[in-house]
């Protein structure tokens, strides 16, 4: 086993959240790299932050996360990252834009307490790495 730490991006405008997710990634060893807006974390990313995983809501002020889906595709960013909406927006149209637009898949926040999140995010990564 390596010390390489798996990295996460979280992008989520409630910082309540945003650190409640750090601190679990953190506990189970991921490196985090926590963005409070679309825009850091698009800066983030242009200035070198590789994830191995970017988990983002999609309901944030100024750009969404269809929007940062969209210029993550754009500019070629975090190109090889799992990309996983953290959402409380349910819906099928909404799910399947997601995909549409280049994420994995999408977790549902009023459905899974935040330990769950970690673990999903954990066995997503192992599966992928398998594959």
């Amino acid at each position: 086993m390596t010390d390489v730490k798996t990295r996460i991006l979280l992008v989520d405008d409630d910082k309540f959240l945003l650190d409640m997710y750090s601190m679990k990634f953190v506990q189970h060893g991921f490196e985090v790299q926590a963005c409070l807006s679309v825009k850091h974390a698009l800066d983030s990313l242009r200035k070198g932050f590789a994830p191995d995983v970017v988990l983002f809501d999609l309901i944030m002020p100024e750009m969404d996360g269809f929007q940062f889906l969209e210029s993550m595709r754009a500019e070629r960013l975090a190109d090889k990252a799992l990309k996983i909406a953290l959402t409380n927006q349910s819906t099928d149209a909404e799910q399947h834009k997601v995909l549409e637009l280049g994420g994995d898949r999408v977790l549902v926040k009023a459905t899974l307490i935040p330990s769950e999140v970690v673990n999903t995010v954990e066995t997503a990564i192992k599966a992928r790495t398998s594959a």
